[in-house]
């Protein structure tokens, strides 16, 4: 069943070349054919899509990404067309209005001049971008002759904060990437980690990490700062949010997703505030590791005052996904979860730990239809499942009946 909500249909739906084709039009370009990128839908708030597009010129062809955000209220800036009530900007990548600093890290003669700035060299620099989510954040990898860097791009408000987080983490010896300095436009620009992130080691067939009790003790060491900082809420209390996402790319699952988020919503209920250190999006591909130990720790921006249960909440969801998909660290994942599911039991309440995982998928339930998967549908559909299974086996841990493998192998 296809999307129903007005804005999804218009951002996703055959206007979208009428959207596309005016972004090109002043440049001269035109619509050869175009296809969903990805997908970040707020129920009555905002829509954000962007698009894979192959562009005819007059002097050849090009592919290009483009990207189109609808909101109620008029954007400032940009290409914006509207129906009266509805507003879409439009722009061509890297020209996102909200990441004003996003064109400098994207042409090498202008991040050379950044390299320049920093008292670096800038023979051979060449670029890779590793990701980008539309109005929020990209990430470019830089490569010299001499050395690897890393360029996060950020909104301008957001950039001095997490560049003063890099410096606050990094002087109390935890191993995060250094962060070289900032620009005013949004740039951070970061040494690597050592190691390779843990979802790769996952899918290597090898002991991934030796201790589970080593992703604790990591969290353990954020200094006592890290609780003073803004409260963000943890996946799990944003259920009902997540649950009218998913609704609304898969309608056939709304009874049984808006149940689920009622269920997460009353379990966690009576829960206690805790303010302690907390990483807020601690997952696989966040943590580094070399020869089975724990080596470094990426995207700090989420870190705040919450629960311990809430980070390994997170990661025990992400897990659980790979192990239900088909993904290379899948066999990885299946092998641990057990394993460390119980190691986490020893560090928190089982119960809980359980709901706020339960929670957590819910929220990644959500990414298939953002990422436009191939047979979304089919994942939305299991992840929505998992859900369930985890709060399954919340229920078995609060009455103290034997565990069941989450993961059936079949």
């Amino acid at each position: 069943m296809p999307p129903t909500d007005p804005d999804l249909a218009l951002l996703t739906g055959a206007a979208a070349t009428e959207i596309l084709e005016a972004a090109l039009e002043s440049a001269g370009g035109r619509v050869l054919r175009w296809s969903l990128r990805d997908v970040d839908h707020r129920p009555a708030d905002r829509t954000t899509a962007s698009y894979s597009v192959r562009v005819g010129w007059a002097d050849g062809e090009s592919d290009e990404t483009l990207a189109a955000s609808l909101s109620r209220q008029r954007p400032a800036g940009g290409l914006v067309l509207t129906d009266g009530d509805r507003h879409v900007q439009v722009w061509r990548f890297p020209f996102d209005p909200e990441l004003p600093g996003l064109p400098a890290a994207c042409f090498p003669s202008s991040v050379a001049e950044l390299l320049r700035g920093l008292g670096m060299g800038t023979d051979d620099v060449r670029l890779r971008v590793i990701s980008y989510r539309p109005r929020k954040r990209a990430v470019v990898e830089v490569a010299t002759e001499r050395r690897r860097l890393f360029l996060k791009v950020l909104r301008p408000a957001h950039v001095a904060d997490v560049h003063e987080r890099h410096r606050l983490l990094t002087a109390a010896g935890v191993a995060v990437p250094r962060s070289l300095g900032w620009s005013d436009d949004g740039l951070v620009v970061l040494e690597p980690l050592t190691g390779t992130p843990l979802r790769d080691a996952l899918a290597g067939g090898r002991a991934a990490l030796r201790d589970p009790d080593e992703l604790t003790a990591l969290l353990d060491r954020l200094p006592a700062e890290i609780a003073a900082l803004p409260v963000r809420q943890p996946w799990a209390a944003h259920a009902e949010h997540y649950a009218g996402v998913v609704a609304a790319a898969a309608p056939a699952l709304e009874s049984h997703v808006r149940g689920l988020a009622r269920d997460i919503a009353s379990a966690l209920s009576s829960s206690a505030s805790v303010h302690e250190p907390a990483h807020g999006d601690f997952y696989d591909s966040q943590v580094f590791v070399a020869e089975g130990a724990v080596t470094g720790l990426l995207d700090i921006d989420t870190m705040g005052p919450g629960r311990r249960a809430d980070d390994l909440a997170c990661l025990l969801a992400h897990l659980s996904v790979l192990a239900i998909g088909r993904f290379p660290a899948t066999a990885g994942a299946r092998a641990v979860l057990d394993d460390w599911t119980t190691a986490f039991d020893r560090r928190v309440d089982p119960a809980e730990l359980r709901v706020r995982t339960a929670g957590v998928v819910l929220s990644l339930a959500t990414g298939p239809y953002r990422a436009q998967d191939p047979g979304w549908e089919t994942a939305t559909s299991q992840r929505v499942d998992l859900v369930e299974q985890w709060l399954d086996a919340a229920s078995r841990a609060g009455s103290g009946a034997p565990e069941r493998p989450l993961i059936r192998l079949s």
